[in-house]
């Protein structure tokens, strides 16, 4: 299984990755959260973060 993480004090809310990735990717309390780290579109979220939020394993 794929290890996808999320550094919530780099995450600005800008929801690219739930836009690029819905079925890998949702917002809960403010911030983006993993919903499936084997979706299929959660490389092209990972490399279009504008943060470099988004970490894979």
């Amino acid at each position: 299984m794929t290890k996808v993480k999320i550094d919530k004090e780099k995450c600005i809310e800008c929801g690219t990755c739930v836009n690029i990735c819905p079925e890998g990717f949702e917002i809960k309390g403010g911030k983006s959260s993993v919903k499936n780290p084997d979706a299929e579109c959660v490389d092209e979220a990972v490399d279009a973060c504008p943060v470099q939020a988004i970490s894979k394993e």
